[in-house]
Parts: structure tokens; sequence; C-alpha cells
């Protein structure tokens, strides 16, 4: 697929946009004040493959959390800051790598001119995050309510707080618990400005239905071409949220490691194919070869259904075919499925 041409910003050492690789993020949430809690999370989220992680910040002694953070996780920490720019600049003297603020929220021009100047001095980019409780009161008049086009209004109004002060490191986010508005709102500001796009859709729920409303918000984004890094925000574990989002990638083609495709059982089946397939997945989820596995429950179908899949199996009563690019390798009874399946994969 063709994506958005989109500037390039710098989180530490992760690049936003520009045609770098889309980035997955979570946040963390054990309270600011439990330093050791919110150390052992961010590691947990680094070793499940969160590439950028964001942290709230909502007072001075929560910016004393920044160089902890850093100094226990190799990537980027975001600081998630809400109307006080006092912490902005704390953050930024703390050596946070990216901040999440609305500078239409801290007051003066003044203000948004320090932020500004401290930012640009220390390569600091600025997120922007608008979502529908945010819209100021005048856009939500004008528009009335918090559509597509109202968030849209909302962030570039923002972004133009910080262009007045030639600060342009800017990554937006316009996020909509409404999942058709949050489509809408970034097919509107994509085609309105080049900055990177931080795509999510906020308040989604618990595990299952937050990640269906998130893989088709953000998921037919990304098809489109339009994002740069996501977050799946999901009333559940962040490591959650981390395997969501990278689900999402890799069912676009936007990233590798294992495909895992199975079929959904009928009537031939013979063998215990879910179970199966569930071993198979856990076994597989943190392989990092880029290759595709199939666990299919007949041998009627499943190798040429499958034809495609680096490797595979195809259930029989009892045993299975294991086969490769289609071609059948051998015969393998049930109970040995899933060890002949994972000495193949180590032979890729």
């Amino acid at each position: 697929m063709t994506r958005r041409t989109s500037k390039a910003v710098w989180a530490g050492n992760v690049q936003i946009g520009g045609g770098a690789p889309i980035t997955v993020q979570s946040m963390l949430n054990v309270p600011s004040t439990d330093i050791e809690g919110s150390v052992a999370q961010a590691r947990r989220l680094e070793a499940a493959g969160c590439e950028i992680i964001r942290a709230a910040v909502p007072d001075m002694d929560a910016v004393r959390l920044i160089p902890v953070l850093k100094e226990a996780v190799s990537v980027p920490i975001v600081a998630d800051i809400h109307f006080d720019y006092k912490l902005a600049l704390e953050a930024a003297a703390a050596g946070v790598d990216k901040i999440r603020i609305n500078p239409g929220n801290i007051g003066g021009e003044d203000r948004v001119q320090a932020v500004a100047k401290v930012c640009r001095e220390k390569k600091i980019p600025i997120r922007i995050g608008v979502n529908s409780g945010s819209v100021e009161k005048g856009i939500l008049a004008k528009y009335g309510g918090p559509t597509a086009e109202a968030l849209c209004e909302s962030a570039l109004y923002h972004a133009s707080l910080l262009e007045k002060f030639d600060f342009t490191d800017i990554v937006l986010s316009l996020k909509s618990s409404s999942v058709p508005i949050n489509i809408a709102a970034y097919e509107r500001v994509a085609e309105r400005c080049d900055y990177p796009l931080h795509l999510g859709v906020t308040e989604t729920g618990t595990k299952r239905m937050g990640i269906v409303k998130s893989a088709v918000g953000i998921g037919s984004l990304l098809a489109k071409g339009i994002g740069d890094t996501i977050r799946v925000s999901l009333t559940d574990d962040p490591a959650e949220e981390v395997q969501a989002g990278t689900d999402i990638l890799k069912a676009l083609e936007l990233r590798g490691g294992v495909r895992f495709v199975s079929c959904p059982t009928c009537g031939r089946t013979r063998i215990d194919l879910i179970g199966l397939a569930n071993r198979v997945e856990a076994a597989l989820k943190d392989v990092k070869k880029d290759i595709t596995v199939a666990v299919m429950g007949c041998i009627v179908n499943g190798p040429g259904e499958a034809r495609e899949a680096d490797l595979g199996v195809a259930g029989g009563k009892g045993e299975a075919l294991l086969f490769r690019k289609g071609e059948i390798l051998r015969k393998v009874p049930e109970e040995q499925i899933l060890p002949a399946l994972l000495e193949e994969v180590e032979k890729l």
C-alpha cells in the first residue's frame, strides 16, 4: 500500500513519520507515585514489544519518574501532561523524549512560547491529543457537537499555536469513541497537513470489544496509508494493548514475524483443532521469523488451501499431515503434531 507522506519527527531514537515503520505505543496504568511498580510495568511493556511508553505526569512529584524510567528501559518515554505548562518544562528538563500536551489548554501565548522554546532546544516533539471531550466550546457550537470536522479543526488550531513560534515537530491525534467519526476525522486531517498521525480509538472498553473497535478504526486507516504510530486503548493490562497493536500491523502485513492462520473447523475435523491451534499460536508467540504457519482441520483441503504457508499441518483421524508450501513432508500422530511443527520451524 502507498503510505501518506508525512513529516519526520524523532522521539528519542525512534522516528515517527517520514516513511518510518509504524510504531506501537502503550501507557503505564500504575499510579505515578508508585515508582517501583511503574518501572516493573515499563519493563514488561518493553519485553512485550512496546516501542514508545507514555506515563501520566499529573504533578511535580511525578516528574521524578521520568529519569527513573529512562534508566530502566531503552524505549522513548512520553510525558502525558494536561493544563500545567510548568510540568512540560520540568519534564523536558528531566530528559523526557516526547510530550503530550494541548497548547490551547495551558494559558497565554507566553506559556505556549516557553514550552515551544524548550522543546525546540532539546529536540522534543509534542503530540497534540484531541478527543471528543476536549474540543473547544466554540468549535462544538459551530459544528453542533464533536463531529469529525470539529475534531480536525480543534487539532489544527492547537498546532497553529505552536507554529506561531516556529515549532513544527508535532504529532497529531484525533480520537473519538465512535469508530466512524474517528476514521473520518483522521481522513480529514490527513488531507490538510503533513504532520505524523498517532492513531487510536478512545474509550473502546474492555478487551473483547476494545480490540474489535480498535482493529476497525485503526486498521481501516492504516489500510489507506494513513497513520505513523498507534495505540490500542483497552480497559485491561497495557501489555494486551501492545499485543493487539502488533497483531493489527501483522494483519495488514505492515510488520513481520509469524503470521498464524487456521481454519474455522467443520464436520470433517477429526482432531482437537481448536486446542491444537491455541497451543501452536502460543508456542509461536515470541518467534521472530517472518513466516506463515497454518493449522488446518482436514487433509481434504488443508495443504491446498494453505499452500502459500511456509509450514502447516492438516488434521486426519488422530493424525496430521505436515506440509511446506503445499508439499507434504510426512504424517505424524496427533500427540506429536506440535513438536514436529516446531522442529520444522527451527529449520527455517
